[in-house]
Order: C-alpha cells, then structure tokens, then sequence
C-alpha cells in the first residue's frame, strides 16, 4: 500500500525570499509577499506519474489538504486514515504531519510518499517515532509489535532539501512509486534527515542538524544525494572562479546573485553586502535589491537587462530549484534568452563523477530549455561546458 502525507505550505517561503516556511509568522509573511505554495500541484505531478501506471490505485492518506485532495486531483482513490487538521484550526503545524505519518504506518503502509522539504521530513520522522513507541508518546497510535516500519519518499516541494531522502522531481517520486508497486518493493537506503535553523539559517550560519535516519527506496538518478559542503582547502579554487565570474560582468547589467559559498565570494570581491542566502540585485558594483522576493526580481528585470548569477549544489548538482525559488520559472523567462552565469570550481564537477547539472523549476517547458549544456566558469581564465538535464522530464 503507497501512504501520501503533503504539507500544504511548504516552499511558500522560498519564492519570497524567506529562506524556508518554518513558523506560522514566516508563512503570513510569505503571502504577504505574494508568494504561494506550489507543493498541491508538484503532489499531484508525482501522483499523475504514478496513475499512468497504476490507474483507480487506492491511496492511504490524510483528510482534505493533507493528501485526499492531491489523490482525487490525480484521478487515484483516496482512503482516509488521518485527519487534516487539528480540532478547530484553520491551518497546519508540524504534528499534523508527524500524526499522519505516524497513523498511515500504524495501518501497514509499506511506503509513504512525503510531500514538502527538510522540515516537513523532519517531522516525518518524528511521526515514525510515534508509531514505533506509542506508548511513550501519549497517543493512541498502536501497533503489532513486529510491524516493520514503512519505507519512506520525499517528493521536492520546500526550500531546503539537503537531505538525500528526496527523489529528484516529483515525477520520479511518482515513478519509484509506480516500481515499489510492479516489483513488489526496492532496494532502500538508510539515509540522513538534515535540517537547518532557519532563524540562523537567515544570519548566515547553515549548520545542518542530523534529526534521525529513514529507510528510502533507491533508483540511480532518481534518488538525490546528500549536499556536499565546500570544503575549506578549496577556498583558493572558489576565489579564482569568483574572480573569473567577476571579469565577465559587464556594466549596466543587473546581476541576480543566488545564494552559495561561490556567489558569497563573488559579492566580496564586488565590495558589496547583500543577504547571505537571499538573491541580490547588484548593478555595477551596488547592491540595489538586498534579499528579493520573485516579485522585486521580476520588477529589477523590467529596468533594464539582467542576468541570474548561480552556482551549484555540491554533491547534488542542483542549479535551480533547491534553495533559490526567487529565481522562478517567471524570474528565468524574464531574462531572455541568456539567463544564467553559472560559476563553480571544477571540483564540484569532477565529484559529480560525470552526472549531470539538474534543473527542476517547476515548468517542464522551460527545463527542456536549459537542459542541454551551460558553460561553467571555473577560474580566472577558464570555464567547462557541461551537461544539464530536467529531471522532470524523465521519470
């Protein structure tokens, strides 16, 4: 039996440059911004994707905006065995993903597709807890005490996804499914759950916080590997390819700089301060956007000519879609025919072992686009060209 649990408003922080949704003032804050949550419609890819193949699939879920909306949109039958919402709350909070995770186990899920980002697998994995120890946890969760505890799948829809507990778009999310139910299960990993203060997420320390281990099906290519830091002894290679992204900015360009370590060197070299994990609008050599919203990016886009400065995820290889939302599908429309300026030191290539750059922006027209090949400036005087691929277009 496939279990889907969806946060309803997860990733609403990431187009409004908030650096996550944790927090019910984040989130009030993120609308306010006019950002919105896209995790409905990225659920219902991966179910789509998995009703292809498995069509009238009954899946066991929780009520209204925690998955039974998500499976009818998908033309799957939902079976209800979780409740959406606390008693008369209009709104989510963690433990309702962890109660509904923890009861889709109790009633023998073998696999649980978990829509949202770190956070909300964090909160999965309490919900594994509770179903594992119901009576230290004063609910009335039960099970048979030789149950085996579910197997479970991130589907990408938050800001922060360093965890390597996530497939690689929500269509491979919905192809897994699809396999897990043909072969009668997969090969499963035991993989970390990382997540991030996202108050110190804000001033810049990202200290990533082991919160426990969950058993996730594996398929080369679909699953995502955990973010590798930049180590220290390569702070010389990060300032020469800072150096050479620096050399090619001309004036009179808004440059939309993403977060990252290599983009954080770019900025110091520019003798600029912006927002340590936001994206800055900086023209000639002025930051004149600190922290943008999509919607200031896509209005410093109707000034005049601009370009997106991007790096890539270490260990990952994610460009776009993990922790710069800013830069939307709309934002990269926006910006024409040349988008992106795309600096990494060539070791982050080499430890990528020859897979592909990923982009995954939510708008499979836009990812054929940038799939191909981008040229990567890696130094002073140097640049690699190298493969992009849109997950989502493969499952």
């Amino acid at each position: 039996m496939i279990g889907l649990v969806v946060n309803p408003v997860a990733g609403v922080g990431g187009p409004a440059g908030l650096a996550g949704s944790d927090g019910a003032d984040v989130q009030r804050l993120a609308l306010a911004r006019g950002a919105r949550s896209r995790v409905q419609e990225r659920a219902v890819l991966a179910l789509t994707t998995l009703a292809e193949r498995h069509p009238g699939l009954v899946v066991a879920t929780a009520a209204g905006a925690m998955g039974a909306d998500a499976v009818r949109a998908a033309g799957l039958v939902p079976r209800v065995v979780a409740p959406a919402l606390g008693v008369e709350r209009s709104e989510t909070e963690a433990g309702d993903t962890s109660r509904a995770v923890a009861a889709l186990a109790a009633d023998g899920v073998d696999l649980i597709l978990v829509v949202g980002g770190d956070g909300t697998l964090r909160d999965a994995v309490a919900g594994l807890d509770v179903a594992e120890n119901p009576s230290g946890a004063g609910t009335d969760v039960g099970r048979h005490a030789d149950m085996r505890m579910p197997a479970v799948l991130g589907v990408p829809a938050g800001v922060k996804m360093y965890s390597p507990v996530f497939a690689v778009s929500p269509r491979a999310a919905g192809a897994i499914a699809a396999d897990w139910i043909d072969l009668g299960g997969l090969p499963t990993d035991e993989r970390e759950v990382l997540d991030i203060d996202e108050a110190a997420m804000r001033r810049a320390r990202v200290d990533p916080t082991l919160y426990g281990m969950l058993r996730v099906p594996y398929r080369s290519g679909r699953t995502q590997a955990r973010k590798a830091p930049t180590p220290v002894t390569e702070a010389a290679a990060v300032e020469a390819a800072a150096r050479g992204a620096v050399a090619r900015m001309l004036p009179g360009i808004r440059y939309l700089l993403g977060p990252g370590g290599t983009t954080a060197e770019i900025a110091r070299q520019l003798g600029v301060e912006g927002s340590p994990l936001g994206v800055d609008v900086v023209l000639d050599g002025t930051v004149v956007v600190c922290g943008a919203s999509e919607q200031e990016l896509l209005a410093a886009i109707d000034q005049g000519p601009a370009q997106a400065v991007v790096t890539v995820i270490g260990g990952q290889g994610f460009l776009l879609g993990r922790g710069n939302q800013q830069l939307s599908a709309a934002v990269l429309r926006a910006l024409g025919d040349d988008p992106l300026l795309v600096v990494a030191p060539e070791q982050k290539l080499i430890d990528l072992h020859g897979r592909p750059l990923l982009v995954d922006t939510g708008d499979p027209e836009l990812d054929a686009r940038l799939a191909g090949h981008v040229r990567i400036v890696t130094g002073a005087g140097t640049s690699s060209l190298y493969a992009v691929s849109a997950p989502e277009l493969t499952p």
